[in-house]
């Protein structure tokens, strides 16, 4: 097994110096480029003319679009939806595909008062519809609960303040949902409306934005961080950053769905909600940058306890998958114990850390860990109750490609002896469930290069090894295979 993963790649690895050569030969100019500041942008082209001041911004415009297909090939599995539970990975192969568009709007109003909206587009093709995978979902995107007809949806919309507090000045870059001009290294941030809660915590350098860096989604944040948030991602409530020089504490309260990954999200935020906080640290290492951020959570929500659910089957055989007449994932699976009868106000919560280092001009590593108490259902983000990921960005620059980028990563993930229990009987979650389960924990590594093509616009390939598909060593491994075309104005 393992003998054929290093082949493959190795066979990747050779296919990106054979593009790199390439691209060297093609457009030796660009071995001489600057950084990214220098990307094609409208503010940018109206800055130039004169019509528009980059460094104190009234207002700014920018915009996104990312195309994402993805080939699973055919994979060994003994058993697939076993007695009628339906959240296997299908174990033939499959094509899927995404695609995104964004636009950014920021608008200054009174003194460090700044609104934001961002309208976004979504098409999309899930493997499986979207099922059999835990904690390493291969395509961050499919988590925007889309069709494969365009949805337009509103997903930030949101009030910012800033209060400066003094110390050293500080050049805020104009950026998407970032106006340009300048505060203070010592500062209190008030962000409050419709947000991504990852828009402000779990921040890294190195494994976070996914339309440039890695594809799968265990290296978007931690797989077992279960934020409270809609299907999409997005969430309503608040959120406080100070930020005191090199140090920086963040708070908020936000709401989840009203039912699990669902897109309709419960706003009484006294009675059910999601809180975190955050303690982050920027130093310097043998003179590189790196951070340290410890990161809680607590989540208040009618979820369903894995023991509670196994308790009132075994109590009554009735109260299984197939009669739940509440909120289920519509398993057949009528010899199973459903979390619809277990539902009621609990409380999850998890800690974890999250670490990058940059160790050259050209290399960064980036390590993430999180432990969640593994009690209760998985309400708003990926099937893991436990994850690891870990791994580094190369840049371009020693073949002469100062704007391409290589990224190695590795994640794993764990689920509680409970979620165990729950599927070994049948039982299915939001995203996994086989009828039963030889339990390992999942595993993926994940490799992509990044092309820059021309200004503002970024080819990627990318490969995934997925070992034991949705914790089943019964099933798998699975390789997939992956490329993303990304643009940015």
């Amino acid at each position: 097994m393992y003998s054929m993963l290093v082949q493959k790649i190795i066979l990747l690895l050779a296919l990106i110096g054979i593009t790199s050569f390439m691209s060297v030969q093609a457009d030796d100019a660009e071995s001489q480029a600057s950084d990214d500041s220098s990307e094609f942008s409208v503010m940018s082209a109206l800055s130039e003319h004169n019509l528009h001041n980059l460094k104190d911004e009234r207002w700014n415009f920018y915009s996104q679009g990312t195309y994402i297909t993805s080939y699973k090939d055919a994979f060994p599995a003994a058993y697939t939806n076993l007695n009628g539970s339906t959240n296997s990975l299908t174990p033939n192969a499959e094509r899927s595909f995404t695609a995104t568009v964004t636009g950014y709007l920021g608008l200054k109003a009174w003194q460090g008062a700044e609104f934001y909206a961002a309208p976004e587009m979504v098409s999309e093709l899930p493997l499986s519809g979207l099922k059999g995978l835990g904690g390493a979902i291969q395509n961050f995107e499919l988590q925007k609960n889309g069709t494969e007809s365009s949805t337009w949806y509103l997903p930030r919309a949101f009030y910012r303040q800033t209060l400066a507090l003094g110390g050293t000045p500080v050049e805020m870059q104009s950026g998407a949902m970032q106006l340009g001009g300048s505060t203070t290294s010592r500062r209190f941030v008030f962000t409050g409306g419709l947000f991504s809660i990852l828009d402000i915590f779990d921040k890294n350098t190195y494994a976070a934005n996914l339309r440039q860096q890695f594809f799968n989604m265990a290296f978007m944040t931690n797989a077992a961080y279960d934020f409270a948030a809609d299907a999409r991602g997005y969430t309503t409530g608040f959120a406080g950053e100070f930020y005191f020089d090199e140090w920086a504490f963040r708070f908020a309260r936000i709401a989840g769905p009203k039912d699990p990954n669902q897109l309709l999200t419960n706003l009484d935020l006294l009675n059910f909600y999601g809180d975190q906080i955050e303690l982050e640290h920027q130093h310097k290492l043998f003179g590189q940058s790196g951070a340290v951020r410890i990161l809680g959570y607590r989540n208040r929500e009618n979820m369903g306890s894995w023991t509670d659910a196994i308790a009132a089957f075994k109590v009554d055989p009735t109260k299984n998958a197939v009669n739940c007449t509440g909120f289920n994932y519509d398993s057949l699976n009528a010899s199973a114990p459903d979390l619809c009868w277990a539902r009621k106000p609990n409380i999850k919560m998890g800690i974890g850390i999250n670490m990058e280092q940059k160790v050259s001009e050209d290399l960064g590593l980036f390590f993430r860990g999180m432990v969640s108490d593994g009690k209760t259902e998985v309400f708003s983000y990926t099937s893991s109750d436990q994850s690891i990921s870990l791994g580094a960005q190369i840049k371009g620059l020693r073949w002469g490609r100062t704007k391409d980028s290589v990224g190695i990563g590795y994640a794993e993930s764990w689920i509680s002896k409970g979620h165990v229990a729950y599927l070994n009987m049948g039982g299915i979650d939001g995203f996994i469930g086989d009828g039963k389960i030889n339990y390992r924990s999942e595993k993926v590594m994940d490799i992509y290069y990044q092309f820059h093509a021309f200004q503002a616009t970024w080819l990627s390939i990318d490969y995934q090894y997925i070992a034991n598909p949705a914790y089943n060593a019964d099933r798998g491994p699975v390789d997939m295979y992956s490329g993303r075309v990304h643009f940015e104005f």
